[in-house]
């Protein structure tokens, strides 16, 4: 064993950084935290300065025997943990636990896992940051006040398995007051004229009425269209006056860990748990071949804006080199972050300049791939000219009327030959993200010349409600108002659907029953925790003991003295939602007596107040005020063992059950149609054979519709999809790609092969080469925007033709 120990938290980061140190080095890995607070119990003293009493993690219990034994014959320790709060943290709980042996301990800092980061930080080693570690401690204690306190409440009020927490509780209320927002939502009509215009030359161009006797004009319905319709008809249109001018368009920053996630998710529909664990994998290092295992990313959890002048330079060498000087600025961009940032952080980049995604591409996924490629093409653009549109802004006068109409002509491209910025513009957050608009073709024009109508069209629409939060969009919401950090938003994510707070339809969130139920307990008894502004404030007071401005118990302090009397107020007034009965005005069709609206495990429904002597319930309708009229117990008898099916409703939905159940457990999937009466949906035996065991294959209805898998489940569990007729594109696999729903029921395309192969697209892959590259198969893509069109996934491919509608 050398006496020369580094210790740092994942095995695929120790095994990178040992080829860099060489054998005078043992590396090894504590698998991220080693300690944290008793799960039995809250582990806090309130009264003794918010001590808190860690424990070794149960599934640590050897890894720490292990470090123990080899840093007692280490001369010296060195912690290489992430540089991060979290990283800190790690340094400080393995010091405490190591603390036995007379090693001398480091902390060493790297931004970036590449040979000269790692050997320059091994010899310039520092201290652990207490100030770092104490605001980890903070963030900790307060989560575990919160959760400990609040979560056995709900517990009690509500039902057990509940869980409330300080960031996860905005969040929530984030989406249930969204949902509000789409439900109270009511449409206006508004009405959009639209001018067809000639002059001298072509084209026939279009203006947009805007104005009518100087002030803005508003059209609310037909009769208004048709009045300014017929006016415009019978006017002289001319040209008042012309407007040209150069704009350009700056690039945007390199990546932040928020400004990744959101890009990640618009472009490739990646959740965020997934671009963080693929970014992770960039960071720790990839095996090259020849090169060795590589760092290719800096540290993928950050907020700054931050970049090394070695990188500056590299990259405005790259930008010389591959696009010449009229793409590179004067001087090099330097970009101003956010207050509150971590400036000792970098942004996301490449670490090499040597390392482009076409030379790396064999030795990555295609996900990896895609997100490298998105990193590297982002940072290059941040250094990069800005891109040069010429505008035109035409305003045309029409008696009383002013209509406008101005195009843009790409001059110069700029960052844009690079990297395309996916902001979202549409409401509907399109995954096709937002290009530059389409030059509109305006004619040579010239002030106070006149104009010739062709026609003049009117168009009706109506108002949208703001749209639901996607992944992206949330993340993006939560960043703006400084909720969390962008390292514990798929974490926040995850918790509020485990949780089955919100579910997801069509990748966008919707809140459940419960959901609003927990959010509106939260508003009401906890405003201040899922207050934005109070919950924003405690993310800066964490920043100021970090930066050592703040002692972290005299925060703690604060917060605790605060929280602990909305909690005995909430423990005494909160109402217990399991015991309420909430009288309605129907009367149970078994006995006559009123029907009470009470909460069970699947949110609320209705139940004769005359329980035990009569015990029938019915489900609520989705109004929540009335209910579908349908027995508990259906004429229908089961195939299987003749007894009466019973409606039953479960986590997704009412199912048709047997009454004797446990000892025969036959389901079916039901429907209740408009006049309130089950409908079944029956399984279909067909005579194609089960591939797998022979046995013959059947058609169900599950959550998300009709499958066809075996008739012998659950012995064998094959389920048949549906073949596209296009061959599996990774390297001697062999298999053909088939459609598949994930566990959210969205379709996307995957190999047959799985998990043999993983080879996955969301795009609908259609049996056709490309014409360009040669592709064996292209993708078929649907914009709101564009359309449907056939485009080539081959990165580095342009191609794309549209399809008709």
């Amino acid at each position: 064993m050398s006496k020369l120990l580094v210790i740092v938290e994942s095995p695929a980061k120790a095994k990178t950084i040992n080829k860099f140190l060489g054998k005078d080095y043992t590396v090894k890995a504590s698998m991220g935290h080693i300690r944290d607070l008793p799960k039995s119990k809250l582990g806090v003293n309130e009264e003794n300065s918010f001590e808190p009493t860690y424990k070794v993690l149960p599934d640590k219990v050897k890894v720490v025997a292990e470090l123990k034994k080899a840093s007692m014959k280490a001369k010296e320790i060195f912690l290489a943990p992430d540089p991060d709060r979290e990283g800190e943290a790690i340094c400080w709980h393995l010091k405490e636990e190591l603390k036995r042996t007379k090693a001398k301990f480091h902390r060493v800092l790297f931004n970036e896992i590449t040979k000269r980061a790692v050997l320059e930080a091994f010899q310039n080693p520092s201290d652990i940051d207490t100030n770092k570690v104490d605001a980890q401690q903070a963030r900790r204690i307060v989560d575990r006040l919160v959760g400990y306190k609040i979560s056995p409440l709900l517990w009690e009020k509500v039902r057990r398995g509940l869980s409330a927490g300080r960031v996860q509780s905005v969040a929530l209320r984030i989406i249930c007051d969204r949902e509000r927002e789409i439900k109270a939502f009511v449409p206006e009509e508004y009405w959009t004229i639209i001018a067809h215009l000639a002059s001298d030359k072509p084209p026939v161009f279009k203006a947009r009425l805007i104005e009518e006797k100087g002030e803005k004009i508003k059209i609310p319905n037909e009769s208004e269209a048709k009045r300014v319709v017929a006016a415009l008809e019978k006017a002289d249109f001319i040209v008042e006056k012309i407007d040209a001018k150069e704009k350009k368009k700056s690039p945007p920053p390199p990546f932040l860990t928020s400004k990744l996630q959101q890009d990640a998710y618009r472009k490739f529909g990646f959740p965020v748990k997934k671009t963080m664990r693929i970014a992770q994998d960039l960071y720790e290092g990839k095996d090259l071949g020849d090169l060795g295992t590589v760092g290719l990313i800096t540290y993928m959890r950050t907020d700054s804006t931050r970049v090394s002048m070695d990188a500056i330079h590299w990259a405005r060498r790259c930008i010389v080199k591959n696009f010449g000087n009229d793409y590179l600025p004067e001087k090099p961009r330097i970009y101003k972050s956010r207050k509150g940032a971590q400036e000792a952080h970098e942004a996301i980049r490449p670490t090499s300049c040597d390392l482009p995604p076409e030379k790396v591409r064999k030795y990555l996924t295609s996900d990896e791939l895609k997100l490298y490629t998105q990193i590297w093409n982002r940072f290059i653009a941040s250094q990069m000219e800005s891109a040069a549109f010429d505008t035109t802004t035409v305003d045309v006068r029409a008696g009383d009327f002013l209509l406008r109409t101005s195009g843009s002509v790409m001059k110069f491209p700029g960052w844009l030959a690079v990297y395309r910025d996916f902001e979202e513009k549409e409401a509907d957050e399109s995954r096709e993200g937002s290009e530059e608009k389409e030059a509109l073709q305006i004619p040579p024009l010239e002030e106070g010349k006149p104009l010739k109508l062709e026609r003049v069209e009117s168009q009706q629409d109506f108002t949208q409600p703001p749209p639901r939060f996607s992944e992206g969009t949330l993340v993006k919401e939560l960043e703006e108002n400084g909720i969390g950090r962008p390292s514990t938003y798929a974490t926040i994510i995850a918790t509020l659907q485990n949780r089955d707070y919100v579910n997801k339809d069509k990748g966008k969130f919707v809140p459940t029953e419960l959901g609003f139920l927990i959010a509106d307990l939260m508003v009401e008894h906890f405003g201040d925790i899922v207050d934005i502004g109070y919950t924003a404030r405690l993310e800066e007071e964490l920043d100021e003991i970090e930066e050592g401005k703040l002692n972290w118990i005299d925060a703690l302090k604060e917060f605790n003295d605060k929280f602990n009397d909305d909690l005995k107020r909430a423990e005494a007034e909160m109402k217990d939602v399991k015991r309420e009965e909430i009288p309605t005005e129907l009367n149970c069709p078994e006995c006559g007596k009123p029907m009470v609206k009470k909460w069970g495990r699947y949110g609320y429904f209705l139940a004769c107040s005359g329980y035990p002597d009569c015990k029938h319930t019915q489900e609520l309708a989705e109004n929540g005020e009335e209910a579908h009229e349908f027995a508990d117990e259906t004429e229908e008898t089961c195939e299987k063992c003749g007894n009466r099916m019973v409606v039953k409703k479960g986590r997704f939905g009412r199912f048709l059950a047997c009454s004797a159940y446990p000892a025969c457990k036959n389901t079916k999937k039901i429907i209740v149609n408009h006049e309130g009466k089950v409908e079944t949906k029956e399984e279909k035996t067909l005579d194609e054979k089960c591939p797998k065991c022979g046995k013959n294959l059947i058609v169900k209805h599950g959550r998300f519709g009709e499958f066809t898998t075996c008739s012998n489940y659950p012995k064998c569990k094959y389920i048949k999809h549906k073949e596209t007729g296009v061959k599996c594109p990774e390297k001697g696999c062999g298999g053909m790609i088939v459609e598949k729903k994930s566990r959210r029921g969205r379709i996307f395309y995957g190999c047959g092969h799985y998990p043999k192969c993983k080879f996955v697209i969301w795009q609908k892959p259609i049996k056709e080469k490309c014409p360009e590259c040669g592709a064996e198969f292209l993708v078929e893509k649907v914009s709101k925007k564009s359309g449907r069109s056939l485009q080539c996934l081959t990165d580095g491919c342009s191609f794309k033709t549209p399809l008709p509608s």
